[in-house]
């Protein structure tokens, strides 16, 4: 059991630093004009899903035989085009803000319909990483524009729903694997669409590739793998350690600056993770797990 535990514990955090590299990547790539929104979206799900189809192969299976299903194909098309088309127009604390916000929401309230009941500890967890998370974000605050709010809420609202669309996979990589591969004909779509003002560098597309390839398709697979082990309350909660891990990526590979407020916020939101870790530290029944 215990075991178990730590090993649940030790993807949970892969898959968080996977979701934060993810972010690093794209403000990398998009933050130097080195690639358009479309296109970056475009190679990630592209790279992400041949990356998938070529494990799939190599663990032995047919890549035709991969699973997953449109519902949560789509739900990963509009996150990804979402998030990238917001970030044009809004500020980086902003978004965080606007996405995470509309993450936490989509899963709590998904786990509530479903008859969760957390209890009082993972309540006040949730609620101190949220002050911790507004806490980092707020004084870097500017005025949203109303389409980048709206987009970055999508994506929020998306990533809530392919996150529930995983509970109880029992073959993480397949279901993966399929949901990237029906998510491609739409980005190309997409891109079609947008070709008068596609334009990728090769330092671009490299980071789009890598971002599809290793923090989504890879983060994912890990992502899907703990869920049936957590309820939506604590899966929303979890996530919230995402921005600190992202602001730490920024002052290793962005030159970022760590500050004061930094550190107490980062203090909160993964103080309030370790509080509903505490709070849920008995083994839930088997009714309350993300199930299929």
């Amino acid at each position: 059991m215990i075991r178990e535990r730590f090993r649940t514990a030790a993807l949970t955090l892969l898959a968080l630093v996977a979701f934060a590299a993810n972010s690093v990547l794209c403000r990398l790539a998009l933050g130097t004009g080195a690639i358009d929104a479309a296109g970056f979206s475009a190679i990630r799900l592209v790279s992400g899903a041949l990356a998938l189809l070529v494990l799939v192969r190599l663990r032995g299976r047919h890549p035709v035989e991969s699973r997953g299903n449109w519902r949560a194909a789509a739900a990963l098309f509009v996150y990804v085009v979402a998030f990238s088309f917001a970030y044009l127009s809004l500020a980086a604390g902003t978004g965080a803000l606007i996405l995470f916000g509309a993450v936490q929401g989509t899963m709590i309230l998904a786990g509530l319909r479903s008859g969760e009941r957390p209890r009082a500890p993972e309540w006040c967890g949730l609620f101190l990483a949220l002050a911790g998370l507004v806490l980092l974000v707020f004084p870097g605050l500017s005025a949203p524009t109303p389409t980048g709010s709206l987009l970055m809420a999508v994506a929020g609202v998306s990533w809530g729903i392919y996150s529930l669309s995983g509970r109880g996979s029992t073959d993480p990589l397949a279901v993966t694997a399929g949901n990237f591969v029906r998510a491609v004909p739409p980005v190309l779509a997409l891109s079609l669409f947008a070709m008068p003002t596609l334009h990728a560098s090769p330092k671009g597309a490299l980071l789009a590739a890598a971002s599809g390839s290793l923090a989504s398709a890879g983060g994912y697979v890990v992502w899907y793998r703990v869920l049936r082990h957590m309820t939506a309350t604590f899966a929303a909660t979890v996530q919230l350690a995402v921005p600190v891990l992202a602001a730490a990526g920024g002052a290793l590979f962005l030159s970022e600056q760590i500050t004061v407020r930094l550190l107490i916020a980062a203090a909160a939101i993964l103080g309030g993770v370790g509080l509903a870790v505490l709070g849920r530290a008995r083994p839930l029944p088997d009714g309350k797990r993300l199930r299929e």
